[in-house]
């Protein structure tokens, strides 16, 4: 089975950096649903690990974190693609759980639902807690420079290995030539 780990916020759709918080703020990044096609007409299955601490600080409720998420996936579903299943921390940094990126819950909960190692499984992200989570379970770390991403390459401090692309749709692009 090929899986790969996608981020949401600033990997598939724009950021905010005051949370994202009804389905009418959701808007696809340019590319990144047709990269979501290309993902599925290349036999991955397409996995979302999302931090949503928006939850934890009574920014939204599980009911639009739901209709933001259902929207989404109709989006991909309309360009041709499928988001095979959807994890998400809603905790807050204070919380202190074992889900919330960079700690590898999400990613622990994803290899054992699809019974999979995680090892060399693509897991895109635009900041540096997704990178370390992916690299603490062996994944391969790919950073875009969407959303935060820019900003994260800029600060360092990557994990060795690190690949390095403008948008999901060119990480797409290069991960599906090598197969």
């Amino acid at each position: 089975m090929k899986l790969i780990i996608l981020d949401r916020d600033g990997v598939i759709n724009y950021d905010s950096d005051d949370c994202i918080k009804t389905p009418d703020e959701w808007k696809a990044i340019p590319g990144s649903l047709e990269a979501i096609a290309h993902l599925t007409q290349a036999g991955y299955r397409v996995v979302v690990a999302s931090n949503q601490s928006g939850i934890g600080r009574g920014l939204l409720d599980m009911g639009t974190l739901n209709a933001i998420n259902d929207k989404m996936c109709k989006a991909a579903n309309q360009a041709g693609g499928r988001i095979d299943a959807m994890f998400f921390c809603p905790h807050t940094n204070m919380d202190k759980c074992d889900c919330r990126k960079p700690e590898t819950g999400m990613f622990r909960e994803i290899s054992e639902r699809f019974g999979l190692e995680l090892k060399s499984v693509p897991a895109i992200g635009d900041s540096l807690r997704d990178m370390l989570a992916a690299a603490a379970v062996g994944a391969a770390p790919v950073l875009v420079l969407t959303g935060k991403g820019k900003k994260t390459k800029t600060e360092g401090g990557l994990p060795k290995n690190t690949q390095i692309f403008p948008d999901l749709a060119a990480a797409v692009d290069a991960l599906t030539e090598c197969v």
